[in-house]
């Protein structure tokens, strides 16, 4: 199992930088076909739009998107626990900032886009080297036009598992975590099978289409 920190708490002076959406709990209703469809079809929102989450300038924001809930916090994945990033250091100093879950996500498959800060100069001058759980090679992916170091990994444990894409950048002198994160518990393993809220297919056109909305405030 991936050894992992616990993440920082946020100083007042940090919290203040930040503006979100009220959290609100997952719903424990699966979506319908056409709820993972229109998250899949939000790669733009509208530019009017206020955003979901934002840091002051400069930093990083979410925008809405559809068939998503907003959380401040970490706290759903057996494997991927709460940390700020998937694979802390160890005195890692990171934050979480924003999570957008995907409507529908339970405890047999979850769908969720994470994203963590660290201002630690430790946590910077590593940031984009990949962890010794990445899965292949590293390559590099543009968010909003900022290039950043991707990666892939995975992990399974006690009938649940995780499979994340990632993706590391510097900016403004922090380092930024954002992971696209599937998790859950193998179906079979429940008596009868449960049925998954949506496929993985389904999850990953969904996690797309929340990278689609991250950009820089500047």
């Amino acid at each position: 199992m991936v050894a992992l920190a616990t993440a920082c708490t946020a100083s007042d002076a940090d919290a203040s930088r930040e503006t979100a959406a009220p959290s609100a709990l997952p719903t424990a209703t699966p979506p319908d076909t056409d709820t993972v469809a229109s998250v899949a079809g939000r790669a733009t929102p509208p530019a009017q739009s206020a955003d979901a989450f934002a840091e002051s300038a400069p930093g990083i924001a979410v925008r809405p998107v559809a068939g998503t809930t907003v959380h401040r916090d970490f706290k759903r994945s057996y494997l991927a626990m709460d940390t700020w990033t998937l694979y802390p250091a160890e005195g890692s100093t990171g934050r979480p900032l924003v999570a957008l879950v995907l409507d529908g996500s339970n405890e047999i498959t979850s769908a969720e886009m994470r994203i963590g800060r660290s201002d630690g100069a430790a946590d910077v001058k590593s940031c984009t080297t990949p962890p010794s759980d990445a899965a292949g090679k590293a390559d590099t992916a543009d968010v909003d036009g900022v290039r950043t170091t991707h990666f892939s990994s995975s992990d399974a444990a006690m009938s649940h598992y995780l499979s994340a894409d990632s993706y590391r950048v510097v900016q403004g002198g922090a380092c930024y975590a954002v992971d696209l994160i599937i998790a859950g518990t193998r179906p079979e393993v429940y008596d009868p099978p449960r049925t998954p809220p949506f496929t993985a297919q389904q999850a990953k056109a969904a996690l797309a289409a929340m990278l689609a909305a991250v950009h820089w405030t500047h």
